[in-house]
């Protein structure tokens, strides 16, 4: 794995059956940045970064993380996962998810209250803290379910559509929460079907048929094919099959 690099894939494939969900992908995201996966629904987002968290096993290919191939015991206390369906025991309170993660990450208990108190805080959920996940509405679950992929402060990201279910007030916090985790030498890699938010990324790339078809800052990406906007960029590209123009 090259040096500097939070994320590495080298023709990395996952099939299921004759389906080919990810095609030879080759992916390099610098540490540091914050990197947006887009494309439609089945393009192959979720599925690589369930690769790239070790939860699905390639195909074919290889992937790395942080300078370490991906099932590298020692790479998991330094990520975090959200997945697009909030991974929470409902039976337990919110305070009480936040301790299980945060125990399974091998933090005391004095980090994790530290932590937590920041974290609930930030996603606005201190007066519910102690309340049953089963009794919480939709976003705020995925509120919670941020919480708890960020309690350990890891080196590298992964979130799967975070913002769907919030307000767009709650959303803009996320944001200017993701963008300073940038400042401070985090990696966060964030699926989104929100063209909004991939501006906000230093870096995007978008997929369609499980494959890579352009990468580069939004704006580089919009002056490449002569659109006006990301969204057209992406429909141009496709149509072309991925290629830059001259």
């Amino acid at each position: 794995m090259e040096e500097g690099l939070a994320v590495e894939t080298r023709e990395l494939v996952k099939k299921y059956g004759n389906f080919t969900a990810v095609d030879h992908l080759n992916l390099k995201i610098d540490r540091g940045v914050t990197y947006g996966l887009l494309g439609p629904n089945g393009s192959g987002k979720t599925t690589t970064i369930k690769v790239l968290c070790d939860l699905l096993k390639p195909t074919g290919g290889e992937a790395f993380l942080l300078g370490k191939k991906v099932g590298d015991n020692s790479i998991a206390p330094r990520i975090g996962y959200m997945p697009q369906e909030t991974a929470l025991y409902l039976d337990l309170s919110i305070h009480d998810n936040i301790c299980l993660f945060g125990e399974v990450y091998g933090m005391n208990r004095a980090e994790i209250d530290s932590a937590e108190k920041n974290l609930l805080e930030f996603v606005d959920l201190t007066k519910w803290r102690n309340t049953p996940v089963s009794n919480l509405s939709g976003g705020m679950r995925h509120r919670t379910s941020l919480a708890c992929s960020m309690i350990h402060n890891p080196e590298l990201l992964f979130m799967d559509e975070p913002t769907v279910g919030v307000d767009p007030e709650l959303r803009a916090s996320f944001w200017e929460y993701f963008e300073t985790l940038g400042k401070r030498g985090a990696t966060v890699v964030i699926t989104t079907h929100y063209m909004d938010e991939a501006h906000r990324c230093g870096k995007i790339g978008m997929m369609r048929q499980g494959k890579l078809i352009t990468e580069g800052s939004p704006q580089d990406i919009i002056q490449s094919t002569g659109c006006g906007s990301l969204e057209d960029a992406f429909l141009e590209l496709a149509r072309r099959g991925g290629h830059h123009a001259d």
